[in-house]
């Protein structure tokens, strides 16, 4: 009998995560020199008279002599002097022979075996880069598109849209303050680190030698929201081009209709189904990348990883825990004038399938029989409205995208991003979302939008990849928790429309 995946993920994240440690224990530290003739023949070549190497599992020492002059390379991401190197990439931008003999001659065993792994792990999460563009298209067009006649559910789409964007900003705000308010990712003994070391994330969300203020921020964002070649921008991976371009061609081929709609259906839920099967296969190889890039991590940066998840986790879940009982229910009452917790007995069923598949497009059909037989929502609103929500309405996967950026990031730099930096975390969050697919770790393939968005390294991606499974399950829920509201408040606007009926001749409501 074969494991379920979560089962196969656990067992693989401890594996690699014991295997890291064991090699940060017994293989970390390294130490080697070269003098005169014992220098390597390529360094001869660039000047070097001598060589010191020295590699530990939190920090790099570096100390060579060329042309006469003695300098002091130093790589330690939790230092705060700006001489020193955050990381090893940086060291390579900055100085690229020493970084090269660092690779070369100066690492220790336990790193090799973790670079290794990396590069494997980074195998995987190729995969989920390949298959991004065209499940964003074929998801996004394929949902749209089964809206039915444009004409008949226009007013319904605006309400069902709005009340989508703004619940999913609202998970996104939810999350950005509790992220920014608990740090995750950032050592809590100098909480002063953060404002001392803050013009290194202006430097890197800025153009060199000019601000970019809020305002200029947002109109970029919008700009990128308008491809000036749609082909282009499905070459070059403009995601926010892509997502923007494919919900108008939706909403159009709604429009004209006929058989060029039907056209289209077909097309485009074709090519959907193509693609959940290759995302689904590629989620089967999860454990692997779990597994090598847990290795990388523990085996480069030892036990202290494990600290830090913790910390990252109580975030995302006090975050979607916040939203799903607060605000939710919030709108429940006031929007839609039901009982938030007769409501949510009535969904309880869908809510547990959905945590324990984590799949907001397998628990569907159990959604909308339960909107319809035990909520009694009406069947004209919820088979408009979840599977649409099941396609564009993630709040869970937009809040924890936001504060897994932002957690990344701060392990990354050092610091908290700044405001503007946040802002652009924010909408790529909700355009994102909106092209994730319904399907489990499908918010992997999305994460990789906002870190290129903020330019992080998508293999940072692989620190939250042990713990992503119990996330899933959770967000998912309160995915399909919010698709569920969302029946309620449309539901509540439609029969206010049914008791005041326009007059087609006039327009006047009774």
């Amino acid at each position: 009998m074969r494991l379920a995946l979560h089962w196969q993920i656990l067992i693989a994240m401890v594996a690699g995560a014991v295997g890291g440690l064991l090699l940060n224990g017994t293989l970390s530290t390294s130490d080697r020199t070269f003098k005169d003739a014992d220098v390597p023949a390529e360094a001869l070549q660039m000047g070097v008279e001598s060589l010191e190497l020295h590699d530990s599992s939190n920090q790099v020492r570096i100390v060579i002599v060329r042309d006469n002059v003695r300098q002091y390379l130093v790589v330690d991401a939790t230092s705060n002097d700006p001489d020193t190197f955050k990381s090893l990439d940086e060291l390579k931008k900055k100085d690229p022979l020493a970084h090269s003999l660092f690779q070369r001659y100066g690492r220790s065993k336990g790193r090799w075996i973790g670079g290794a792994a990396q590069k494997l792990g980074r195998l995987f999460l190729r995969l989920l880069q390949m298959v991004a563009i065209p499940l964003i298209i074929a998801s996004l067009v394929t949902g749209v598109l089964g809206l039915g006649e444009a004409q008949r559910l226009k007013k319904m789409f605006g309400r069902t849209l709005l009340y989508y964007v703004c619940t999913s900003f609202l998970a996104i705000i939810t999350g950005l303050c509790l992220v920014n308010l608990i740090r995750p990712g950032l050592e809590r003994e100098d909480p002063s680190a953060a404002a001392e070391a803050a013009p290194v994330v202006e430097a890197v969300a800025s153009v060199p030698g000019q601000h970019v203020g809020l305002g200029e921020v947002l109109f970029k964002q919008l700009e990128a929201l308008i491809p000036t070649n749609p082909i282009r921008a499905v070459a070059d991976g403009d995601f926010l081009s892509i997502i923007s371009f494919s919900l108008a061609f939706a909403i159009f081929a709604l429009i004209v209709g006929g058989k060029t709609l039907q056209t289209l259906r077909d097309l485009f839920d074709s090519l959907f189904q193509v693609m959940m099967a290759m995302t689904t296969a590629i989620i089967k190889l999860v454990p692997f990348g779990v597994f090598f890039l847990m290795l990388y991590v523990t085996a480069t940066q030892g036990a202290n990883i494990f600290g830090v998840l913790a910390w990252y986790m109580l975030t995302v879940l006090l975050a979607l825990l916040i939203h799903a009982c607060i605000v939710l229910p919030l709108i429940l009452k006031f929007v839609a004038r039901r009982n938030p917790w007769k409501f949510a007995q009535a969904m309880s069923p869908a809510l547990l399938t959905a945590f324990s598949s984590a799949s907001s497009n397998g628990t569907l059909p159990l959604t909308m029989a339960n909107v319809e037989q035990r909520a009694g929502v009406d069947n004209r609103v919820s088979s408009f409205v979840l599977p649409l929500g099941a396609t564009i309405n993630m709040d869970g996967t937009a809040l924890y995208e936001a504060i897994a950026v932002l957690f990344i990031a701060q392990l990354h730099f050092g610091v908290n991003l700044e405001l503007g930096p946040q802002i652009i975390v924010a909408v790529t969050a909700l355009l994102a979302s909106i092209g994730a697919a319904g399907i489990p770790h499908a918010g992997l393939v999305m994460m990789v939008i906002i870190l290129q968005a903020v330019g992080l390294p998508v293999e940072m991606q692989g620190v939250i990849l042990a713990v992503d499974r119990v996330l899933d399950m959770c967000r998912t829920s309160v995915n399909v928790w919010s698709d569920s509201c969302g029946c309620a408040v449309i539901a509540r606007f439609e029969k206010d429309d049914s008791q005041h009926p326009v007059h087609a001749e006039t327009g006047v409501v009774d």
